[in-house]
């Protein structure tokens, strides 16, 4: 039977050619008979759904390793809808080097609109600090090729609190992305994850304290919002209309579907996962029933997440009954000491709540 409401599909590919040092996502190398079999289970995955899906998302990793030519046919078989937003991620020292041959032209005729690239840093040694291959140059070339293609919507990442950062050379990060002419901005927080490099190496690293990582997000917020991306999101701001669809359906606890090594899903009222090993997605491994999802403290957590916040009329229209009282009263007293606003039915961080965005929803959960 056909899927008449079309959902969200992500498809996890797993390669990378170096591990960053802060990077604690599954990858593995891209051997070529690997990466064949890889991009068949994809397909033979895509073909038994019979569904239709109004975003698509290819994350990793590093998709833009599987070559313009497996995309194209990966692209083939999903069934999409006209206004289909297709987001594909890639690597600036793969697709924007002098000896790149990545064809952009081929990924934009089989469909892909939306290119998201891990830019992190404009300043040079920033980016080697951080294992970026690719200078600053090459980031460049590669958002003129993408332009070229005709592929418009450009989403950059930037990454705060980094090795040797500073307010001035995060301002020339900043003026990089509004220059580029990218529609979208995602800034990640640096996380010193366990398993890491950077994790081994964390005594030595030289880093802004936590005061001046706050400031630097500050920063970023006020100069973005300055040059018209409008912060919808803890990490993401964009140009009126670019907001990441995709990555809404998440916020929204909206259903998608994943597919790949470490892909997660939620359809059905259910959560499922694919465990971290490309072997057994390749041999067919079918995901792991992860229990129901979506209940009342996802949603109020997800939705707190976004500048719109947690409206109160889609949680009882969801959820059958209105906030508790004590929520009311812990969301009155966050409100008091800045950290929370309440506008148009709606609950949302402040810039300051934004910063302790885990504590002060943690706080509100605490009342459901």
């Amino acid at each position: 039977m056909t899927m008449t409401n079309p959902i969200g599909l992500y498809l996890h590919i797993p390669f990378c050619k170096g591990k960053c040092p802060y990077c604690d996502f599954y990858s593995i190398y891209p051997k070529e008979e690997t990466v064949d079999a890889y991009a068949s289970a994809l397909i033979r995955n895509i073909d038994r759904e019979d569904r239709i899906y109004d975003t698509v998302y290819f994350g990793g990793g590093t998709p833009s390793l599987l070559g313009a030519e497996r995309i194209a046919k990966i692209m083939s078989h999903i069934r999409r809808t006209d206004n289909c937003e297709v987001t594909l991620e890639c690597n600036p020292s793969d697709t924007g080097s002098v000896n790149s041959d990545f064809d952009f032209y081929k990924v934009a005729e089989s469909g892909i609109n939306r290119i998201s690239m891990g830019l992190q840093s404009a300043v040079d040694f920033e980016r080697k600090a951080l294992g970026r291959r690719a200078g600053c140059e090459d980031v460049e070339r590669a958002i003129e090729r993408i332009f070229k293609s005709g592929i418009s919507n450009i989403s950059l990442d930037l990454m705060l609190g980094i090795p040797f950062q500073t307010s001035e050379s995060l301002r020339k990060s900043i003026d990089f992305c509004v220059s580029s002419g990218a529609k979208h901005i995602s800034t990640y927080i640096l996380k010193i994850e366990e398993g890491t490099s950077f994790y081994k190496k964390r005594n030595e690293l030289i880093l802004p304290d936590e005061d001046e990582t706050c400031e630097l997000y500050l920063q970023t917020v006020s100069s973005l919002a300055s040059n018209g991306f409008k912060q919808y999101e803890i990490s993401n701001f964009a140009k009126n209309g670019f907001e990441s669809r995709h990555n809404l359906k998440y916020w929204r606890c909206e259903e998608y579907l994943g597919i790949g090594a470490a892909a997660h899903s939620f359809v059905d009222g259910r959560r499922f996962f694919y465990g971290r090993s490309a072997e057994d997605f390749i041999n067919d491994v079918p995901p792991t029933d992860d229990g129901a999802g979506g209940d009342e403290e996802e949603f109020v957590m997800l939705a707190l997440r976004l500048s719109e916040g947690l409206n109160e009329k889609k949680f009882s229209d969801k959820y059958g009954k209105s906030l508790p009282e004590a929520f009311g009263k812990k969301a009155e007293f966050l409100i008091e000491k800045g950290f929370l606003k309440y506008s148009y039915g709606a609950y949302s961080l402040t810039e300051n709540g934004f910063l302790l965005s885990n504590s002060v929803i943690c706080e509100l959960i605490e009342c459901l």
